[in-house]
């Protein structure tokens, strides 16, 4: 497991491997099955898993699950493709359930 020393990290809960920095943070206004859930510019040390349309909050997306690369656990998901227009900020970024993760001083 990667030591980042003087950086922030959100790790997995279950192992604590680091998945995401703080600095990549990019919202803590999402929600997700297991309630609160933030959103990433970028995640590390997960799996992506195969796309599939889903029907979410805010419309219908092409979105991946993504899962922690050392235990397994699913964190949340990846957004693939937004198909409406006011949505695709959000294409290429992470969403992590705040349940799954621990934050890392």
């Amino acid at each position: 497991m990667a030591k980042f020393t003087g950086l922030s990290t959100y790790s997995c809960s279950n192992c604590r491997n680091p998945v995401a920095l703080r600095d990549d943070l990019l919202s803590k206004k999402f929600l997700a099955k297991s309630g609160q859930a933030y959103m990433f510019s970028h995640a590390m040390n997960i799996v992506v898993g195969q796309k599939e349309d889903r029907q979410l909050i805010t419309g219908v997306f092409s979105v991946a699950d993504v899962y922690c690369s050392s235990c397994g656990e699913l964190l949340g998901w990846k957004y693939v493709r937004a198909y409406n227009a006011s949505q695709t900020y959000k294409e290429g970024n992470f969403i992590i359930e705040l349940a799954q993760i621990y934050k890392e001083y």
